[in-house]
């Protein structure tokens, strides 16, 4: 997709794929703007001393739940990656109103914003945990899909267009087991939630191309889910500390032991492609004009993380996870040099 000389607005963009997605556009085009819309002053700061004063940067305060901010930050912007979210299980538990707020409420302004300036195109971040939901973070990503989803029929005769992408874990991201199992390797015991886990694992570069080629592709109505690796969380323990032995702390609440990217009833909804599975929406506008050689999977499908015909090997996880230090090392000493 071309992306010369457009304005791009990311949401909750200076988390880590946004970071990431900003990194990679101003590698490969020259957009006009990439305006980073997000609440936090003190990441915005850190995300203008790495980046440096770049002429097509431009920070934004602002909240999803602030819909008069979101009319005055989307004015003249042409795709927007709506990726702010609440995003901790155990803080959703015990802060659901706030949750549905910022998850589902925001979606909502976003959605009628879009739609009011005719933006372009329009592509939010969803969550494995949005695919039979047993937490109130999965229940309200579920309910944002579903709200992107039939915006593509609110919109009417205005030209926006809304997709999702689908994915899971992402490799380091805050909040994660593998700096957490890092941190801990020096203490000798790793914490595990139960040693049958298993979970879905995708790369923060991968993450930010899917996202990217999913926008470039979309046609509106689609949600897309890459075709990812699985690990289980005793090989990721084997993988970064063997020598340490291994406390069970049990499921924290809303946990699940697998991960589903695609159910069984999405599955009769299904199209599966080389790298990525598209999960159709049930409108009367999607049409097999869409598909695109797309395979309808076969019947009874499930993508989850325990049926994953694709297992990371402990040597694959070792790879990924000094790949993630690397990289980690490198943003400090950039961050530290710009200061």
């Amino acid at each position: 997709m071309e992306l010369n000389g457009c304005t791009i607005l990311i949401t909750g963009g200076t988390g880590s794929l946004g970071n990431k997605l900003t990194e990679i556009i101003l590698s490969r085009y020259k957009p006009r703007k990439i305006i980073i819309f997000s609440r936090d002053e003190m990441k915005q700061f850190d995300m203008r001393q790495r980046f440096g004063d770049h002429p097509a940067l431009r920070f934004f305060i602002g909240d999803v739940r602030d819909k008069d901010r979101l009319y005055r930050a989307f004015d003249g912007v042409d795709y927007v990656v709506h990726a702010a979210a609440l995003k901790q299980v155990p803080a959703a538990e015990y802060n659901p109103f706030e949750v549905i707020k910022t998850n589902i409420l925001g979606a909502q302004n976003v959605i009628d914003v879009c739609v009011d300036l005719g933006i372009k195109k329009v592509i939010a971040l969803s969550t494995d945990k949005a695919a039979n939901p047993i937490n109130l973070y999965g229940a309200t990503k579920l309910c944002s899909d579903k709200l992107f989803i039939s915006g593509n029929s609110y919109a009417g005769r205005k030209p926006t267009r809304f997709s999702v992408v689908r994915y899971g874990n992402v490799v380091g991201s805050r909040g994660s087991v593998i700096p957490l199992f890092l941190k801990m390797k020096q203490y000798g015991v790793l914490p595990i939630t139960d040693p049958r886990m298993t979970r879905f694992w995708i790369t923060l570069d991968q993450g930010a191309e899917f996202v990217l080629k999913s926008l470039e592709r979309m046609q509106g109505g689609e949600i897309f889910v890459p075709k990812i690796p699985s690990t289980g969380i005793m090989d990721i323990a084997r993988a970064i500390a063997p020598e340490c032995s291994i406390k069970v702390v049990g499921i924290r609440p809303g946990e699940k032991l697998h991960e589903i990217l695609i159910s069984e009833d999405d599955g009769r909804h299904t199209l599966e492609y080389d790298d990525y599975y598209i999960i159709q929406p049930q409108f009367p506008w999607w049409g097999d004009n869409r598909k695109n050689g797309g395979r309808p999977v076969q019947d009874g499908f499930k993508y989850s993380s325990d049926n994953n015909p694709h297992r990371l090997s402990i040597f694959e996880l070792r790879n990924i996870i000094k790949e993630f230090c690397n990289s980690e090392q490198n943003d400090f000493l950039r961050t530290a040099n710009n200061r």
